[in-house]
């Protein structure tokens, strides 16, 4: 069951013109994205098509060389206290989990609203412990990031966006570190919170979720917006023949 597209909400983000180079390499031409409140986007493509590094500059963490990101209803700085403030308001889960090794997975959870929002430790380990629950790792609290499986590392990583109560989550790859016996246990979580209505942009290779959760699919290849539209016209009636051609080598069985 897919939400309802015609519910989408305010613009939340905006990509226009957005140009990205490594060196030589031109890895985002001429981007134009709109990305609503409430909305599910999910970004798919063959490897090296710029999937990641458009999902890493919706918050500065790529710097892009040309073309403007707006946020609500302001342009993203490219440095400074304004950006965190931005960036505070856009959770990122990324392929690595990237959780404190030495910190416990309660601490883990805390430390972004204690920090940076100055919540009261009591009321950051509670709302933390509601959302450990929430992902089904609550029993895990007290343990450190090794001792807690890949797919409970990312599960954790998910809670730990949530507690800064983003505008926004962005999921770069969240599942393609993890064995297979773990991916959907994420994946549900994922799923969860689309159908509760949270602002996903999710880069995956995961079609399963794609087709199940979002509310719009982008085809990305060479740094270009190829495709875009429902998981149904996109699954069933690609557009391009490059899309026909990616979705014929992954969807063969």
């Amino acid at each position: 069951m897919h939400k309802e597209i015609e519910h989408r909400g305010e613009p939340l983000v905006q990509l226009e013109n957005v140009n990205k180079w490594f060196g030589d390499l031109h890895v985002l031409k001429d981007i134009n994205l709109t990305i609503s409140e409430g909305e599910v986007v999910v970004i798919v493509g063959p490897s090296g098509s710029g999937k990641s590094t458009l999902c890493r500059t919706i918050n500065r963490l790529e710097p892009i060389q040309g073309g403007t990101i707006i946020l609500g209803d302001k342009e993203l700085p490219s440095e400074g206290r304004a950006l965190a403030q931005l960036r505070a308001q856009v959770g990122m889960v990324f392929q690595s989990f990237n959780l404190f090794a030495h910190k416990s997975i309660l601490d883990n959870v805390t430390i972004g609203p204690i920090k940076v929002k100055k919540v009261s430790k009591k009321q950051a380990e509670a709302e933390a412990m509601d959302l450990l629950k929430r992902v089904g790792v609550d029993s895990q609290a007290s343990k450190r990031p090794a001792q807690l499986s890949g797919g409970q590392q990312q599960r954790v990583a998910i809670a730990r966006a949530l507690a800064m109560k983003p505008d926004l989550i962005l999921f770069d790859e969240p599942t393609s570190a993890l064995d297979p016996e773990m991916v959907n246990e994420v994946l549900d979580v994922m799923t969860s919170l689309a159908r509760e209505g949270m602002t996903m942009v999710v880069v995956t290779h995961e079609m399963g979720f794609a087709h199940r959760a979002a509310d719009r699919v982008i085809f990305m290849d060479d740094g270009l917006i190829v495709e875009e539209g429902t998981p149904d016209e996109f699954f069933n009636n690609p557009q391009s023949p490059r899309a026909r051609d990616f979705l014929s080598k992954i969807l063969v069985h």
